[in-house]
């Protein structure tokens, strides 16, 4: 199941403090879609250090989704791949 965190409009740092905040929040089966004005490059280590897997698509110039999930979740995996 999709969460979806917009922090397209937000100040550096408040994206990256926010996103690591929600997938803390994230249950089995869920996956975190956030949505960027651009691709978070810091957040990046700190997702694979954590346990989670992601994947970013560029959906405009100044548009990204970044698909966040547990590394462990085949569930959310799955579901999170059906947007790439």
């Amino acid at each position: 199941m999709e969460k979806k965190l917009d922090v397209s409009m937000l100040e550096p740092c408040e994206p990256l403090e926010r996103t690591l905040e929600a997938i803390q929040q994230l249950a089995p089966g869920e996956y975190l879609n956030v949505v960027h004005r651009r691709e978070p490059h810091l957040l990046y280590p700190l997702l694979d250090k954590g346990g989670f897997a992601w994947r970013c698509i560029e959906v405009l110039p100044d548009q990204y989704a970044i698909y966040i999930w547990r590394s462990s979740d085949k569930i959310a995996s799955e579901e999170a791949a059906t947007h790439f």
